[in-house]
């Protein structure tokens, strides 16, 4: 594999607070924050999409799912517990480190690997759902990342693309407000240039064969502290899409 997704700096950034994962109140608070909405929207689809039973106490029971850029497996490890086979990949090793512990500390059997979307693709695995949450603004290459982690997706399966428009209000509420200002984030943990619109995400999911079947923003009420799903996709948005099942 000569081409690479791979950009040291933002792996080098993310190593550097990988001790912070499992801590609500640290670096990574607003990922803690955010968890809900994300594990809501998830479960929803996949139990829509597979027609599975919501009340059953795992659900997804036979469902594998891979979290590319897992970071610490906050997402792995509910999927996890209801029931899904799951994947999480991450390139920076010490990310998977931290997720293997907490893993193992919890009582749950995850499969974490440090690698990439363009590397797991060559091995030719499929899955039938992959996450791609709020890691496409951090990769170098996103034609290629893109491309990667559609061929990850199994005939019939999802894939959900979440990330940050390229929006005046983005900036401003992104980087200036959540890191400058309020400091929830690194000063520098985005870089607004890296940001991708909408369309641009849904280009580059059908480019790779893939069928939009819905999309949400994600947008934050002080009011109550928690994020909530929203037809505004003006800064925080997900994409949902699926594979075309073999006829």
């Amino acid at each position: 594999m000569t081409q690479t997704t791979i950009n040291q700096a933002e792996i080098a950034k993310f190593t550097a607070m990988a001790e912070e994962w499992w801590d609500p109140k640290g670096k990574f608070k607003p990922l803690h924050k955010f968890s809900p909405v994300r594990l809501g929207y998830i479960r929803d689809h996949l139990l829509s999409h597979f027609g599975r039973d919501g009340s059953a106490m795992r659900p997804f029971e036979g469902l594998t799912i891979l979290d590319v850029g897992c970071g610490g497996g906050l997402l792995c490890e509910p999927l996890a517990r209801l029931g899904a086979s799951v994947t999480g990949i991450d390139a920076a090793e010490r990310n998977i480190t931290i997720a293997k512990l907490h893993a193992e500390q919890s009582g749950l059997e995850i499969d974490y690997q440090a690698t990439t979307s363009e590397a797991l693709a060559a091995t030719g695995k499929k899955y039938d759902m992959v996450l791609n949450m709020e890691v496409v603004e951090h990769v170098d290459n996103v034609p290629l990342y893109m491309k990667s982690c559609a061929d990850l997706v199994k005939p019939g399966g999802l894939m959900l693309t979440a990330t940050l428009n390229r929006t005046a209000r983005a900036y401003a509420l992104a980087i200036v407000g959540a890191e400058h200002i309020l400091r929830w984030l690194p000063v520098g943990t985005h870089d607004w240039n890296k940001f991708l619109t909408p369309d641009e995400i849904k280009a580059l999911l059908t480019r790779n064969g893939l069928r939009i079947t819905g999309e949400t923003g994600v947008v934050y009420h002080p009011l109550t502290d928690e994020w909530r799903a929203s037809r505004d996709m003006g800064v925080n948005y997900m994409v949902m899409a699926e594979r075309p099942a073999l006829s």
